[in-house]
């Protein structure tokens, strides 16, 4: 993989023009900053800046002035290459909040869903769809995760129904495990891969692995070439021995 073209086609579809995660959400360029913008319960924040030393402040003001008058807090996601330099500074100078770093990995999906990863005995997977299953997958992520998850089933249902996730449960028996989300950027070559959270004595089975090779045959059956993940120091491991590559880190900054 060439890191360097990769990066920029991330860049390009995913950050300078994407498009928004949700059917209630929009995405809107103002100057050189793209954002997206929604109701409470959805994302919101900076996706993408293209900005310099003389104008991050005035951007950043800008931004915190705009959402705050909408009422909701928002996320400026930072990338190590974002420029300039010193961003960092700048948001925490203005209030922002660093959440734990991750690492943007990226794989072609291709030789992941071709690998071979079996499932682990006495575990099915299972294709998300209707209430019952947005409410089993939430319910997992909780345990897994040790947070409550009401923005998924806020979200989830209204993005299985137009087509823009692919989400999978992994279940023993009929009690939920571990479970995991596929997002779709249709005219782009990427699909996200988020969660995969497995309950405590679960893990190490490979369970995660199954999940991700379950995505990367349904990112493969769209025509997508890629694979994105924002990995965690504990899936970082695991995705390099699947093949993901790290491209760079991306830190959340939050505003309240």
């Amino acid at each position: 993989m060439n890191r360097d073209k990769v990066l920029a086609l991330f860049d390009r579809e995913l950050r300078r023009e994407a498009a928004p995660d949700g059917p209630e959400s929009k995405v809107e360029r103002v100057g050189d900053v793209v954002r997206q913008v929604g109701p409470e319960h959805a994302w919101n924040g900076v996706i993408w800046s293209g900005l310099g030393p003389g104008d991050a402040d005035a951007a950043i003001a800008e931004q915190v002035r705009f959402f705050g008058a909408l009422g909701r807090a928002f996320e400026w996601k930072l990338y190590d290459h974002d420029r300039p330099a010193d961003l960092d500074r700048r948001l925490l100078a203005a209030g922002f909040t660093a959440e734990p770093a991750e690492t943007l990995m990226i794989a072609e999906a291709a030789p992941i869903a071709g690998a071979g990863v079996v499932v682990p005995d006495g575990v099915r997977l299972e294709p998300v769809s209707g209430r019952d299953g947005v409410e089993r997958l939430a319910g997992v992520h909780e345990i897994a995760f040790g947070a409550t998850h009401d923005h998924i089933r806020e979200r989830l249902p209204a993005q299985l129904a137009t087509g823009t996730v692919v989400a999978v449960l992994a279940l023993a028996g009929d009690v939920p495990i571990s479970a995991a989300r596929m997002d779709l950027h249709p005219g782009t070559r990427f699909a996200g891969l988020w969660g995969g959270g497995t309950v405590p004595e679960w893990r190490g089975r490979g369970v995660y692995r199954a999940l991700v090779a379950y995505r990367a045959r349904e990112a493969v059956a769209r025509g997508y070439d890629y694979l994105q993940v924002d990995a965690s120091d504990q899936s970082r491991p695991i995705l390099a021995r699947l093949g993901f590559t790290p491209l760079t880190t991306t830190t959340p900054y939050v505003h309240p």
